[in-house]
C-alpha cells in the first residue's frame, strides 16, 4: 500500500502524547505552542518519507471459516467445516458481576460449533498483519549518525502512527471485503472513535493477554513469507511499526480486559493449548490471582476436576 493512502488514518492524539504533551488533535495544536511546533515538524518529514517512500508499508491479512468450541475458536480448511485448519486459545473474565452481566470471552462473538438446540451456523474470522517499519532503522541510523536525536525519535513515532493508520486503513476494507461495511459513511472522527461493527483484538492485549497466539497467527498467514514481519523469542514484532490481531464482525463485539484469572482456567487452558502448566504460568504472569511459586499449588494439570467456565 502507498504510504500516501494511510496518512488519512493517522490518529494524532497517541503522537502528542508519545511526546508527553496531553491534550486532543487537533486542539492541542491551537491550545500548546510546542504542540504546533511539533505537529508542523512532523509533517515536514512525513511529506519527506511519503516523498521519498523512505519506510515501506506491507500487509497480509484473511478470512476463515470458524466456529467457537467453549472457549476456543476453531477455524476450517473450507466452507465445508470438516476438516480443522488451526485453533484459537482465549481467556474469560473471571471477576464477580451483577447477575444481569456475564463475563466475556472472545469466542463468545463467533457462533458456536454445538448451539444448544439448534443447526450449527455458518461462522467467519478474519487475520491480519500490518508494518510500516521496514525502512525506519535505517532512517533512524542516518539522522543519528548526523547527531539529530529529534528527527531519530520523530521517524520512530511517525512509523508507529502510520502503522496504526495502516491497522485502520486495512479494518475498513476487511469490513467491506466481508460485506457488512459496504454502506459505511464514516469521517476520520468517526474512525478514531471506533463507530463501526467490530473488533481487531490483538494477542498481548487485555482480551486476549497471552502473546503465544501470536505463534498461530503467523502460521495461519504465513506472515514471515507474505510481509517479512517476524517474531522474537518473546513474541515481540519486528520491525516494532508493526500490528496484528483478528477481525471479529459481530453486531455486539466489543474491547474488554481478562483481569485476574483463577488457577481453574489456567489448568483448563493449559490443557486446551496442550502445553505444560509452568509455561501458561511464565507468559500469563501479571493476569494469575495466585502465587504460581506456592508448592501447595502445583499438582500437575488434571490432578484435580476443572471447573468449567460460565456459558
Amino acid at each position: 500500500i502507498a504510504l500516501s493512502e494511510l496518512v488519512p488514518y493517522i490518529d494524532w492524539s497517541p503522537f502528542f502524547h508519545t511526546w508527553e504533551l496531553r491534550g486532543r488533535y487537533p486542539a492541542i495544536i491551537q491550545e500548546q505552542p510546542e504542540a504546533r511546533k511539533l505537529f508542523e515538524d512532523a509533517q515536514q518529514l512525513l511529506n519527506e518519507i511519503v516523498q521519498h517512500k523512505l519506510l515501506a508499508a506491507r500487509a497480509v491479512y484473511g478470512f476463515f471459516p470458524a466456529n467457537a468450541a467453549g472457549d476456543d475458536i476453531e477455524l476450517y480448511t473450507d466452507a465445508s467445516r470438516h476438516a480443522a485448519l488451526t485453533t484459537f486459545h482465549f481467556l474469560r473474565q473471571q471477576m464477580e458481576k451483577p447477575a444481569d452481566q456475564h463475563n466475556h470471552c472472545l469466542a463468545d462473538y463467533v457462533a458456536p460449533k454445538q448451539p444448544a438446540g439448534g443447526e450449527r451456523l455458518a461462522d467467519y474470522i478474519g487475520a491480519f498483519a500490518v508494518s510500516v517499519g521496514f525502512g525506519a532503522e535505517e532512517l533512524c541510523r542516518k539522522f543519528e549518525q548526523d547527531h539529530d536525536d529529534y528527527n531519530s525519535i520523530m521517524t520512530k513515532a511517525l512509523a508507529d502512527r502510520l502503522a496504526e493508520a495502516f491497522a485502520e486503513y486495512l479494518h475498513q476494507r476487511a469490513r467491506r471485503d466481508w460485506g457488512y461495511g459496504q454502506g459505511e459513511r464514516l469521517s476520520s472522527e468517526d474512525l478514531i472513535r471506533e463507530r463501526y461493527r467490530g473488533i481487531r483484538p490483538a494477542a498481548g492485549y487485555p482480551a486476549c493477554p497471552d502473546h503465544t497466539e501470536k505463534l498461530t497467527l503467523w502460521k495461519l498467514l504465513e506472515v514471515e513469507r507474505n510481509t517479512g514481519i517476524t517474531l522474537t523469542e518473546s513474541c515481540a514484532m519486528w520491525p516494532g511499526a508493526s500490528v496484528s490481531g483478528l477481525y471479529f464482525a459481530h453486531p455486539e463485539a466489543k474491547y474488554f480486559g481478562v483481569g485476574k484469572i483463577g488457577r481453574d482456567q489456567v489448568l483448563d487452558y493449559a490443557a486446551r493449548k496442550q502445553v505444560s502448566l509452568r509455561e501458561v504460568e511464565r507468559w500469563l504472569g501479571p493476569y494469575l490471582n495466585y502465587d504460581p511459586g506456592n508448592a501447595a499449588e502445583q499438582e500437575p494439570v488434571g490432578s484435580r476436576p476443572l471447573q468449567s467456565m460460565p456459558a
